[in-house]
C-alpha cells in the first residue's frame, strides 16, 4: 500500500491507499529525533511544522505548484488548496469548504475551479482553550468533545462547562452559516455545495442541517485530493 501524509498544525494525518482500498487515521506528531518509517511514502505535504530531526524525504514533498486550483495564490496553505480543488474536482462545480481543526477556515472555490478568498478564525478547540486562558471563572478544556453536549438542556445549558462548549460549538456553526448566507446573496448559484471537512466536521454537520444548507460530509476530503494530484495519482 502507497502511503500518504499530511502535517497538520495539531495533528499528522495519514492514508494508506491500495487498489479497491483506502484507510485513514491521525497520530499526534512524532517526538523529535524519532521519525516514522518512510518506506512506503508516496508523497507528503505539511500545514504544520515539522518536528526536529523529524523530515519526510524532500523529494517526496509536495507544495502549492502541483495543486491545479486556478488563481491561486502563493501565500495559501497547502491544506486550503488541497480541500478546494478536492471539493471542485469531484463535481466540477461551485463550492465553499469548511476545514474545521484548529483553525475553522472557509474557502470558495467557483464553478471554473478558480480561488475566489475564503475566511480563517479558531477553530472550536482553541475558543474554549483561549476562553480557559484569558478568563478567571472559565475552565480550560483539553480532552475531546462530547457530542452529546449540542442535543442537552435544549441547547440553553445552566451549568458554566456545558455553557462554554455549547457557545464555542455553535459559534464555529454559527460562522459557517453565516459565511454560506452571505455568499448565497453575493453569488447566487443554485448548484453551489457546502463541503464539511476537518476532525469538528462530524459535530458540526447536524447544526448545519438543521439550517437547511446542502451539506457534504467529508473527513477525508484533503487526504483525497492530496492522493488525486496529478503528481501522485494515486486515484483518479
Amino acid at each position: 500500500m502507497a502511503r500518504l501524509l499530511l502535517v497538520g498544525n495539531s495533528r499528522w494525518h495519514w492514508a494508506e491507499v491500495a487498489e479497491g482500498g483506502w484507510r485513514s487515521w491521525h497520530t499526534p506528531p512524532p517526538s523529535p529525533g524519532a521519525p516514522p518509517a518512510w518506506d512506503r511514502l508516496r508523497a507528503w505535504a505539511a500545514v504544520g511544522a515539522l518536528p526536529p530531526g523529524c523530515s519526510p524525504p524532500p523529494e517526496r514533498g509536495l507544495t502549492l505548484a502541483q495543486v491545479p486550483l486556478r488563481h491561486l495564490p502563493p501565500w495559501l496553505g497547502m491544506d486550503r488548496a488541497l480541500v478546494a480543488w478536492g471539493a471542485w474536482r469531484v463535481e466540477r462545480r461551485a463550492a465553499l469548504v469548511a476545514d474545521a481543526g484548529t483553525a475553522l477556515s472557509l474557502t470558495w472555490v467557483d464553478g471554473a475551479g478558480c480561488f475566489r478568498g475564503g475566511r480563517i478564525s479558531a477553530g472550536a478547540a482553541l475558543q474554549r482553550r483561549s476562553l480557559g486562558e484569558a478568563t478567571a471563572l472559565l475552565p480550560r478544556h483539553e480532552g475531546p468533545f462530547d457530542r452529546s453536549v449540542l442535543d442537552s438542556d435544549g441547547g440553553w445549558p445552566e451549568g458554566t462547562d456545558q455553557a462554554l462548549m455549547q457557545g464555542c460549538w455553535r459559534a464555529t456553526a454559527g460562522a459557517i452559516a453565516l459565511a454560506w448566507r452571505e455568499l448565497s446573496r453575493q453569488d447566487p448559484d443554485p448548484q453551489r455545495r457546502l463541503w464539511l471537512t476537518g476532525g469538528d466536521g462530524p459535530a458540526l454537520a447536524p447544526l448545519l442541517e438543521a439550517d437547511g444548507i446542502p451539506l457534504q460530509l467529508a473527513p477525508d476530503l484533503a487526504l483525497q485530493a492530496l492522493a488525486a494530484l496529478p503528481a501522485v495519482g494515486l486515484i483518479s
